[in-house]
C-alpha cells in the first residue's frame, strides 16, 4: 500500500562539486538519478514532485520550481509549501539513491505532530534532506530566507525537530563528487 503523504525529490542544486548536474547523470538500470529516485518514491508514495529550479528531465514528473531567486534547499522548502496543498511532505536529495524502503518507513512511523520536522540522523550527522517537513516550519524558514540564513541545519535547530537515529551511513551516502559516484556506481554490480 502507498502513503498519502506527498514525496519531493530535490534536484535542483548546482552540483559544483560533481562538475555537472548530478541530477541527470546515468544511475542503474534509468537515464538519469532524478528518474531513478523518481521510480523509487512513485512506488511508495500516491504523490512524487520534483523540487528544481527549472524543468529539465527526460521523463514524465511534475516539477515544482523555485518561487525564488536564491539557490537553496530552504527556498525549495518554502516554494513546495506555498505551492501545494499539503500540510507534510517527505523529502529525498536526488544525490542519496541509497535511502531505501526500510530507511523511509521508519521515518514514516514517527508522525507525532507536536514536531516540524521529522529527520534522518546517522554517525557522520543530521541528514537534513531525508525526512518530513511539516507546514508549521514554513514561518521560520521564510524569517530565515529573510535573513540570508540558508542553512537547513539552523532551521532544525530553531524548529521543533525530532532526529530519528540510524547507526549505519550507508544508505545516506550523497554522490557530491566523481569518485563518489563512480564508487555508487560499481557498488549497483
Amino acid at each position: 500500500m502507498k502513503h498519502s503523504m506527498t514525496a519531493i525529490i530535490f534536484a535542483g542544486g548546482k552540483s559544483s562539486r560533481m562538475g555537472k548536474d548530478k541530477a541527470l547523470l546515468p544511475f542503474a538500470d534509468c537515464n538519469t538519478l532524478s528518474e531513478f529516485q523518481y521510480n523509487k518514491l512513485t512506488s511508495l508514495f500516491d504523490k512524487v514532485y520534483i523540487s528544481s529550479k527549472e524543468a529539465k528531465f527526460d521523463f514524465e514528473a511534475t516539477v515544482i520550481t523555485d518561487r525564488y531567486k536564491e539557490s537553496s534547499p530552504l527556498v525549495g522548502i518554502i516554494s513546495l509549501f506555498e505551492t501545494l496543498d499539503a500540510d507534510e511532505l517527505f523529502i529525498l536529495s536526488v544525490d542519496a539513491p541509497f535511502v531505501d524502503e526500510k530507511v523511509i518507513e521508519v521515518l514514516l512511523k514517527h508522525t507525532d505532530e507536536k514536531f516540524d520536522a521529522i529527520i534522518a540522523q546517522s554517525p557522520c550527522g543530521v541528514q537534513p534532506l531525508c525526512g518530513i517537513y511539516r507546514r508549521s516550519i514554513l514561518p521560520l524558514a521564510q524569517e530565515n530566507r529573510i535573513k540570508e540564513n540558508h542553512r537547513l541545519n539552523d532551521l532544525l535547530k530553531k524548529a521543533h525537530t525530532q532526529f530519528v537515529t540510524f547507526d549505519d551511513d550507508a544508505p545516506f551516502t550523497n554522490l557530491n563528487h566523481p569518485h563518489e559516484y563512480e564508487s555508487a556506481l560499481e557498488n549497483l554490480t
